[in-house]
């Protein structure tokens, strides 16, 4: 049999055709992903966090708008050609202009300036009575899920009296004893509010301190405070952190109750509660924006609260780490 000559310009490829089956194909792309996955820079568990909640579109979305109403809280007021508390009683319950963004109020005060400023106000009792709410309940829970024993059992059934005291109670006796104000809601808010976040605390540290590494530290003869600090805090901080975007939400909101009750901060200052507790009677005669621009204010910032906690219980949840 004769054999056909190549011609010096054509190559193999051209007379031979290699066909490659489907399953080699994808374990050749599968060894692939593989090999960039060990060549990838391994990410600690802060980063790693961090990557996830970047992923979830809602959370981020909560963020941002966190992000902005804290700047707007911060330096809207400070920008503001009206004051929040200034009456100009010529330029009562005016409607949302270019002079008054928000309108006014019966008493001629701009909306814009007390709305912002209001949540001035709000946002700092939330971040204050959650930061009080850390240290003393991270300090106590972990204390008495460390000790166990007698130890737990003392300190746990004091948690158990303050939580079953009535929260409003509390309130109205302190406002008695100390008189309404912005310090008396502070005091009522963290007065019961570590309790949650202690028992959550202890929960996390009674299963953390049977683990190895703090085995390991015990027979070493660590002490006590150190195990708690390097040890076991660091292990909770997951769920320390959502546990404290659940708080201050709460906390502002309570705020907020107890001023639309009379019980929080006095006019001539601006809150968010008191401004809808004005705006509620308002809206009867008309006067819409009274209530509907504190209202919003509130609302979006228990959405964005909610959806960043949402999103960080999820990003902080090793389980689902890769």
């Amino acid at each position: 049999m004769a054999l056909k000559n190549v011609n010096e310009d054509e190559t193999f490829s051209d007379h031979v055709s290699i066909s490659i089956p489907d399953h080699l194909f994808t374990e050749r792309r599968r060894r692939k992903v593989e090999a960039e996955a060990v060549v990838r820079p391994s990410l600690n568990y802060w980063q790693d966090a961090w990557r996830r909640l970047r992923k979830n579109k809602l959370a981020m979305t909560g963020l941002v708008l966190l992000i902005i109403l804290v700047v707007l809280a911060i330096f809207a007021p400070i920008f503001s050609s009206h004051s929040p508390t200034k009456q100009v009683l010529t330029d009562q319950n005016l409607p949302p202009s270019k002079t008054y963004w928000f309108g006014t109020d019966a008493l001629g005060r701009d909306l814009f300036a007390r709305s912002w400023y209001g949540a001035r106000i709000s946002l700092f009792v939330g971040f204050i009575a959650a930061f009080i709410d850390l240290f003393i309940g991270v300090i106590y829970g972990g204390i008495s899920g460390y000790k166990g024993g007698k130890v737990d059992n003392v300190m746990m059934r004091m948690v158990e009296i303050l939580y079953g005291l009535p929260y409003l109670l509390m309130v109205i006796l302190l406002m008695v004893v100390m008189g309404p104000g912005l310090s008396t809601i502070i005091v009522a808010l963290t007065a019961t509010g570590w309790v949650g976040m202690a028992r959550i605390v202890r929960g996390q540290v009674l299963q953390i301190k049977n683990y190895e590494f703090v085995l390991a530290s015990q027979t070493f003869g660590t002490r006590t405070r150190r195990i708690i600090r390097k040890n076991l805090l660091p292990n909770t901080m997951g769920t320390i952190i959502v546990q404290m975007t659940l708080t201050i939400p709460s906390a502002i909101f309570s705020e907020a109750f107890l001023s639309f009750l009379g019980l929080g901060v006095q006019p001539p200052y601006a809150s968010l509660g008191l401004m809808t507790n004005d705006g509620l009677s308002a809206i009867l005669t008309g006067y819409w924006w009274t209530l509907f621009f504190p209202a919003f204010i509130i609302s979006l910032t228990m959405y964005a609260f909610n959806v960043l906690g949402d999103g960080l219980q999820d990003a902080l949840d090793p389980k689902l780490r890769r």
